[in-house]
């Protein structure tokens, strides 16, 4: 008989996995076989899990810092620094959703254990995508993702338009699901493999331009990652999701599918067809632009707040594509960095629109915030700051992160690019202006103006304002040690 040879597994890489869909298993394990949990202990093992998580990123980080990096599972696992950092990342918002959490179900009056389950479900399934060094691995991990937060979405049955935004995500989804098989089905006809490494090798013997199939699996790849990054023109789905889903959802969209896309998108194009860059760069560009222009210009005309941070998050997809395109290590590393800030950023934001939401999640008019500064000064400051983090305002995070993305498409001679998300820029300013206005120097509605203080904001929502607006001060401040990490981070092929 012939000797089979067992794929070498490197169990340590495995555990943020395995501590999210086991711990999320156990807790719907539970759930099913006791009658009735107490409404803090789903909230208490979410946090505790994603915890564990990020303890377990940093041995991980250590190992690949001393020995480099290597794969798993027979070369289909990647484990370098991109791993690592994108994995702690989805670990840190799943925390801080969890927070943001318990207070907004026991509001609203809806059910708390499939929340944190799906969650852990939806984050293992972030961290397969970011790991992935084949790409049906790849394609598993985006499908575990996409199918918790398609449910996520509609969990608020009360509204109809969460429900209605749940059935464009899942629809919309569906096709780019498909668009994305069918790219990997040619790239395997074309190459042969599924494996990264392997379909690298062979782009290094291969005119991209003579293969069609190749260059035809390589554009449907583009287009199912784009979708999830919500990039135009396949952001149709996000202003209706982010509206109509229940806003810590929304929390983890922004921030959590955003960076697994992004990671995907990055070992996919960059570090597996980053030799053929000119071939796909180009049309990397004009979907960086189109989603910078297109997010910031169409944001100017909303008068929903939510509505307006999700033509934001389309801007910053942009903004991100922007590092992509430049298709080279100080890109990439620029891309980790944009990551890192923007989850900051989009968790903090959310989390203010979580406490402003009020019963029914419905209080998000431009209205709503009117006078907010006279009656919650110290929300409406840290609002401000996040605002103005996401504008790219000196001295916080979000100038240092845009600044990064825009010096590697300067240094990429992609100056049309850069100058025309520059002024998307101008342009998204003036949204948040917009609502830094309403909340400044409009007058309180006449409910507010009798003497009520505003919302009251809980324990969770704090401490996930605090920590999001003392990170965007802290890098923007002392950006050293983020750069730094983010360039440890550019991920490698290895094996072959």
């Amino acid at each position: 008989m012939l000797a089979v040879a067992t794929p070498e597994v490197l169990w340590w890489a495995l555990l943020p996995v395995l501590f999210l869909s086991v711990g999320g298993l156990l807790l719907l394990t539970v759930a099913s076989l006791v009658r009735r949990l107490p409404d803090w202990l789903p909230q208490a093992w979410t946090v505790v899990t994603g915890l564990a998580v990020l303890v377990a990123c940093v041995p991980m980080w250590c190992e690949v810092r001393d020995e480099g990096p290597r794969t798993t599972l027979a070369g289909s696992v990647a484990v370098d620094g991109s791993t690592v950092l994108v994995t702690a990342v989805l670990a840190a918002v799943v925390v801080a959703v969890a927070l943001l959490a318990r207070p907004y179900l026991r509001r609203e009056d809806l059910p708390g254990v499939e929340v944190y389950v799906l969650l852990m479900l939806s984050a293992a399934g972030g961290v397969v995508m970011a790991s992935a060094d084949d790409l049906i691995v790849l394609f598993l991990g985006l499908e575990i993702l996409s199918i918790a937060v398609y449910v996520l979405a509609a969990l608020h049955l009360r509204r109809i338009e969460s429900q209605e935004g749940a059935m464009k995500y899942f629809v919309l989804g569906a096709f780019a699901s498909a668009f994305l098989l069918y790219g990997m089905a040619l790239v395997y006809g074309a190459t042969g493999s599924t494996r990264l490494a392997l379909v690298a090798e062979h782009l290094s013997a291969t005119v991209l331009v003579d293969d069609s199939m190749l260059l035809a699996g390589i554009a449907l790849l583009l287009v199912g990652l784009a979708f999830k990054v919500a990039a135009v023109p396949f952001h149709a789905w996000t202003p209706d999701v982010y509206q109509g889903s229940p806003t810590p959802v929304v929390a983890w969209m922004a921030a959590g599918v955003k960076a697994a896309g992004f990671a995907a998108m990055v070992r996919v194009l960059v570090t597996s067809l980053g030799t053929h860059a000119s071939d796909w760069a180009p049309p990397v560009g004009v979907l960086a632009v189109a989603s910078v222009l297109v997010g910031a210009v169409v944001a100017v005309l909303q008068t929903d707040v939510r509505r307006m941070l999700a033509y934001s998050s389309v801007a910053h997809a942009g903004f991100l594509l922007l590092g992509v395109q430049a298709a080279d290590a100080d890109g990439t590393a620029a891309v980790y960095a944009y990551l890192v800030v923007y989850a900051l950023l989009a968790t903090g934001s959310f989390a203010v629109l979580t406490v402003m939401g009020g019963d029914g999640d419905a209080a998000h008019h431009l209205d709503d915030y009117r006078g907010l500064a006279r009656r919650r000064p110290v929300l409406a400051g840290a609002f401000t700051l996040l605002l103005l983090g996401q504008a790219g305002v000196p001295f916080t995070g979000g100038f240092v992160a845009k600044l990064g993305v825009l010096a590697a498409a300067v240094a990429d001679r992609g100056y049309w690019v850069a100058g025309l998300a520059m002024l998307g820029a101008a342009a998204a300013a003036f949204v948040y202006l917009r609502i830094l206005v309403s909340m400044y120097l409009e007058d309180p509605d006449a409910e507010a103006a009798d003497g009520s203080t505003g919302p009251a904001v809980p324990l969770g929502a704090r401490v996930v304002i605090g920590v999001a607006c003392a990170g965007v001060l802290f890098v923007g401040l002392v950006p050293g040690p983020l750069l730094d990490l983010a360039r440890d981070a550019v991920p490698v092929l290895v094996g072959s």
